[in-house]
């Protein structure tokens, strides 16, 4: 029986990489994705041309219920959950003065209750199992804060906690927590930045270049296997030495 990871917000971007990365190895996937069922067919098909079982799955992380039938259905189909990387994220910038109270609890929803959700529903099968790895993504910006994210850089403060707790919590069951922090990292989000934007990113980035998705879905390989079996409770930072 293959190890079986799920990935939320896996349609795109980082989550994709992610997703790919696992496939690629011979885990089978769960693609949780949020939105209409074509946004996910190009992963879905991406992931499966590794021989490998991929299950896309539409739930929305703010919503136990939902995020606990989606454990549910994985364990149902594929008998296990080995890894949950939690990768579901929302970004509403503006500044605090101009920033209303839904602009912020929607973020931390997202990003925060999200992650809390997707952890608690999987808790129960990997202590059954006394085996699983939780890898959460966080942000630089959670350990430094930034000019008009006040609610994203408290979300991702926020997970970094979350995730501190849960190694501690589950560590006696044999249930590791590791939380990743990129920088920019090279995506549809950030190729629309203008090229005067990318010059001032660049010139705070030592290494003088943007990160790739392979980057990140490296790493968070490397958390679920074997070779990490003594790293629980760790923030790892992939950010080009952003952040020292």
């Amino acid at each position: 029986m293959n190890k079986v990871a799920i990935i939320t917000g896996a349609s795109r971007g980082i989550g994709k990489g992610i997703a790919l990365k696992f496939a690629k190895n011979g885990y089978d996937v769960v693609i949780n994705y949020i939105g209409k069922e074509e946004d996910v067919l190009e992963a879905k098909e991406e992931c499966e041309a590794f021989g490998n079982k991929v299950m896309t799955y539409n739930a929305d992380v703010t919503d136990y219920e939902a995020v606990d039938k989606m454990v549910k259905a994985v364990v149902e189909e594929l008998g296990r959950v080995d890894v949950l990387v939690n990768n579901s994220g929302i970004t509403k910038d503006t500044l605090i003065l101009k920033m209303d109270t839904k602009t912020f609890t929607d973020v931390i929803d997202v990003n925060l209750v999200g992650t809390f959700n997707t952890i608690k529903a999987v808790s129960r099968t990997m202590m059954k199992q006394r085996s699983g790895v939780i890898i959460n993504m966080a942000s630089v910006v959670g350990i430094t804060g930034n000019v008009g994210q006040a609610n994203y850089a408290a979300s991702k403060a926020g997970v970094i906690a979350l995730t501190k707790t849960v190694a501690k919590e589950y560590a006696s069951r044999h249930i590791r927590a590791n939380a990743i922090a990129p920088g920019f990292i090279k995506t549809n989000m950030t190729a629309v930045l203008s090229d005067t934007a990318k010059e001032n990113i660049l010139s705070n980035i030592p290494l003088k270049e943007m990160g790739e998705v392979e980057d990140v879905a490296n790493l968070a390989y490397f958390l679920a296997s074997d070779e990490a079996k003594y790293i629980t409770g760790q923030v790892i930072h992939v950010d080009g030495g952003m952040v020292m």
